[in-house]
């Protein structure tokens, strides 16, 4: 999918991108590169990057012609891609992101924005006061905007799908019958930087967030665009108020998260997940399909299917309700 939001300024030369972030290009071909993109959606003539042993079995099956990496994880790489030394992997995938994509650090307003009433939506959207449309947005028929609210330019709305008032929604593609409540912030940039002393250095996101059929998000709740890859709410699952959702983030199908949960980035969620209120679930975790977690939980490790887990560490529910009677 081509991203409609940032535009890639490629292709550069391997050697220019090296000597740009200050890495020797001994033993690698000087081959154009198109994109810098995660493991499992490069493809030739591209780069993408391995910092963690969680990512091997992706490492493995990578497209990509060059992998950002350290000495020990080298040997999970296929013969096609090649391995680019560096002690420093994220930081130096965040600089030459920063290249390819120079618009993805900042994070201001949209200056294409009208009126409501200026555009074509203004005969077949039912809409509230002060509603303001970015240029090359896409509604569907059937859609509701309240007051206050602000649809960034290419934003895609499908059908049949209601917007609360005081919303923010940019770098995002939603799809049919979708409810966002008030007071909403989707596809904002995430928390992603590298502590300096003297000026932290943002990781670029030029990832997107996709909203798919069914989903409704509960008011005051925040919804980070994806980095490298994209964040993703899949089918009829419903949020509750106040939920955080970090970049990367994938939830499943017919999901139910309760109010004030928090998820770190790049976890990923099955279906028919079920998480009481103000649990937290830390980064690059894998939660399995039917999983329940209970209200308060903290989640520091991957969960198997059809798991029932609560407290800090969580932990099997009949573990936990046995040690706290």
């Amino acid at each position: 999918m081509i991203n409609p939001f940032f535009k890639n300024t490629g292709p550069y030369d391997l050697s220019f991108l090296l000597k740009t972030i200050n890495l020797s290009n001994d033993n690698l071909p000087d081959e154009k590169i198109t994109d810098i993109k995660d493991l499992n959606t490069s493809k030739k003539n591209e780069i993408s990057f391995l910092h963690s042993k969680k990512y091997a079995d992706l490492a493995k099956k990578t497209k990509a012609s060059f992998c950002l990496t350290s000495k020990n994880f080298q040997s999970f790489l296929p013969d096609n891609c090649k391995a680019i030394i560096t002690d420093k992997v994220l930081l130096h995938t965040a600089q030459i992101t920063k290249i390819f994509y120079p618009d993805s650090i900042t994070d201001d307003y949209d200056d294409t924005v009208k009126d409501i009433n200026e555009t074509e939506f203004k005969e077949r959207v039912k809409f509230g006061k002060n509603v303001l449309i970015g240029d090359k947005v896409k509604i569907g028929k059937d859609c509701l905007i309240g007051h206050n609210s602000i649809i960034e330019k290419n934003v895609n709305i499908g059908d049949n799908c209601s917007i609360g008032s005081n919303v923010i929604i940019r770098n995002s593609l939603i799809k049919n019958n979708v409810h966002i409540l008030d007071g909403c912030v989707i596809g904002k940039k995430g928390f992603g930087f590298f502590p300096n002393k003297d000026k932290n250095f943002r990781y670029p996101q030029i990832g997107i967030v996709i909203i798919e059929d069914n989903v409704e998000i509960g008011c005051g709740s925040t919804i980070d665009r994806g980095s490298l890859s994209n964040t993703i709410i899949g089918k009829n699952t419903y949020l509750d108020n106040q939920i955080h959702i970090a970049h990367n983030v994938k939830i499943g199908e017919n999901c139910i998260i309760a109010g004030q949960v928090g998820f770190a980035g790049s976890s990923t969620l099955g279906n028919n997940v079920m998480i009481g209120g103000q649990a937290g679930i830390s980064g690059h975790l894998k939660i399995g399909d039917n999983v329940q977690i209970g209200g308060g939980s903290g989640v520091i490790k991957n969960i198997p299917d059809n798991s029932k887990v609560m407290g800090y560490p969580a932990k099997d529910l009949k573990n936990f309700i046995r040690e706290n009677k």
